[in-house]
């Protein structure tokens, strides 16, 4: 004698007990199956969503505009790049002009201050002097620095002229010092 024919009496016996078994059996092989349905349709949203955001991170893309132009992505890097520290410093003047023209402003004087050739630290500084609009100066500021390469603003100095704030408009001259770091060897 078997442990299962006392199972055999109870199910050939009463053929109710084993339907109900049946039945119980299929709803909950439905409910397991539509479980992991449902597990896998909220990974692929779940999947998505860290998608775009991957997206929006990697192009620094505002939500729902388009991408940022490739000025704004030199390479996809968080460096400045150059084969050397000079190149590097042009690259930096050149975002920055690109970054004001932009903005709708224009770019009066630059000046590139490099790292000492046996210094530890590799970060590269520009310090421009530019003219642009009021509204502009927000834009021109998350520009430089939600773009990449990766770039800090070291010093803000903003003037106006005394006849312009007077009248409540005009352009603003600012005195602007960012900084980037470079990942080559000196």
């Amino acid at each position: 004698m078997s442990w299962l024919d006392p199972l055999r009496r109870i199910f050939v016996g009463s053929p109710a007990v084993a339907a109900a078994l049946y039945v119980a059996t299929l709803i909950v092989l439905i409910w397991a199956g539509a479980a992991a349905v449902i597990d896998i349709n909220d990974k692929r949203e779940q999947l998505n969503d860290a998608s775009a955001q991957l997206a929006q991170f990697s192009g620094r893309k505002r939500p729902g505009a388009a991408a940022m132009s490739v000025a704004a992505t030199p390479g996809g890097s968080v460096f400045v790049e150059g084969r050397t520290v000079t190149i590097a410093g042009a690259a930096l003047v050149q975002r920055l002009t690109d970054a004001v023209a932009k903005a709708g402003g224009n770019v009066l004087s630059t000046q590139v201050e490099l790292p000492a050739a046996r210094a530890s630290s590799s970060v590269i500084s520009v310090v421009a002097n530019c003219e642009l609009e009021q509204p502009a100066l927000q834009q021109l500021l998350y520009d430089i620095e939600a773009g990449w390469p990766f770039l800090f603003v070291d010093q803000l100095h903003v003037q106006q002229s005394v006849a312009d704030a007077a009248g409540g408009a005009g352009r603003l001259r600012v005195l602007l010092t960012i900084s980037g770091q470079w990942q080559g060897q000196m």
